[in-house]
């Protein structure tokens, strides 16, 4: 403060001394008037600098009094903002613990959603309600939690999937033929589990949305079951179901039939069946050969005149010969007996041979498979083993072929066998018989 006065004393001093006094009086008056003047301005000076202390000194105790103010303000603030701060953080921890329930059920509705798309998509009665899945898409594909009509929606369509799942309904839909080609009729579904339509089984090709027909069915009894179940009006009628949704028939129709087993036989299994064919043949010419016999020779036993069969034949032998002895006749008849044996056993060395062919020849098959397994395990590994599979079922399917054609062939063989032996054995009798009867009467004419 005292450079700021020495400052302006100066500056208004300058011009009073720029004026030279011209005698002691003069600069003595000057220097009085001077100090007056100086003495006023300072004296006002201080009173302003007075003033302006006091204005001074009462806006520092306004502004200290506001402090204290802003101080108890900002204490305030700081215990309310420890309280709100301890709020966010309770309130940041209810918040993590709904958004990771949240979370959680997003996902497992996500979870919920794929897994029940599998199901409405491979399901039969997506094929009588198509499009019915879209809540599905939305649902396992959105990144935002679903709403409360969503989770409705799915709620519904999962209720909707097990009501029908006890249903059996009759519908108009599109089906794929066998020869490919796509008609409209109606179709019958039993629960999810399976569909038929004009008494054939269907199956349901979640790709396309479509019902197509098998290229084979089941045996003959399930589509006569299919058959029934489509045409009742109502009460309870037996019908196969299919628990795995299509799998079981798919693989059913798989299933290799006569034919195939046959094609897998290969050569070695259609010379089994024609070995078989031939015994069979064989075995019925040679049933009907001595079924018939049998008869005549019972209707002979029963006649004392001779037929035209082999015990009749026999007996005119016997009539023939009256007047020779015994041990001619016996030679005679044993003749005639083996002329009948012929007839008689013909085809029975053939039948015994085919059948005792027939297991070798299936040995034969299981040997060319098995060498023909090897073949393919030499050139593409066992890896896959559908690579194998053609000659194993070679080697399995003829060893059953061969003995399931011995096995009737050696029955055929056993049952005509005893049949030709009681007709010999018959022969046999009878000719021992008429030897002794020629024998007695012998004896009678000799004691005459």
């Amino acid at each position: 403060m005292n450079k700021l006065i020495i400052l302006y004393l100066c500056l208004f001093l300058t011009p009073v001394y720029a004026e030279e006094p011209n005698d002691l009086q003069s600069l003595l008056e000057q220097v009085q008037k001077e100090r007056s003047k100086e003495k006023a301005v300072l004296t006002k000076r201080e009173s302003e600098f007075k003033n302006a202390r006091n204005k001074q000194k009462e806006l520092l105790e306004a502004a200290l009094k506001q402090y204290e103010a802003e101080e108890q303000r900002s204490e305030s603030l700081r215990k309310n903002y420890d309280s709100y701060d301890l709020e966010i953080a309770r309130q940041n921890a209810v918040l993590k613990e709904k958004m990771g329930a949240l979370s959680e059920l997003d996902g497992i509705v996500k979870q919920i959603a794929g897994d029940m798309d599998v199901i409405i998509d491979s399901s039969l009665v997506s094929a009588q309600k198509p499009d019915r899945d879209k809540i599905l898409d939305v649902l396992a594909s959105r990144k935002e939690l679903p709403s409360l009509q969503e989770l409705e929606d799915l709620w519904l369509l999962a209720m909707d999937e097990m009501v029908e799942s006890g249903k059996v309904v009759t519908f108009p839909g599109k089906i794929v033929t066998a020869a490919g080609n796509e008609i409209e009729q109606n179709v019958t579904r039993i629960g999810v589990f399976n569909a038929v339509s004009a008494g054939r089984f269907l199956r349901n090709l979640p790709e396309t949305g479509k019902l197509i027909e098998p290229g084979r069915q089941p045996g003959q009894r399930f589509l006569d079951m299919a058959q029934d179940l489509e045409n009742a009006d109502a009460g309870i009628h037996a019908f196969p179901i299919d628990p795995t949704r299509g799998a079981m028939l798919a693989l059913l129709v798989q299933v290799p039939d006569l034919k195939n087993r046959i094609e897998q036989g290969g050569i070695v299994g259609y010379v089994i069946i024609f070995i078989g064919l031939i015994g069979v043949l064989i075995s019925l010419e040679r049933l009907i050969v001595l079924v018939t016999t049998g008869r005549k020779v019972q209707k002979q036993l029963k006649s004392k005149k001779p037929g035209n069969n082999p015990l009749g034949r026999i007996m005119a032998v016997y009539i023939k010969n009256p007047d020779v002895d015994t041990e001619t006749l016996g030679l005679k008849l044993d003749e005639a007996i083996l002329k009948e044996m012929p007839k008689i056993q013909r085809g029975l060395g053939a039948l015994a041979l085919l059948a005792a062919v027939s297991p070798l020849l299936g040995l034969l098959g299981t040997v060319t498979g098995i060498i023909e397994t090897f073949q393919s395990i030499t050139l593409y590994g066992t890896g896959d083993p559908r690579v194998m599979s053609g000659g194993i079922s070679q080697a399995l399917v003829t060893t059953v072929m061969g003995l399931l054609v011995a096995i009737p062939l050696l029955l055929f063989h056993s049952f005509l066998s005893a049949k030709s032996n009681t007709l010999i054995q018959i022969l046999d009798e009878k000719s021992t018989a008429f030897v002794a009867l020629l024998a007695e009467i012998n004896r009678i004419k000799n004691n005459v």
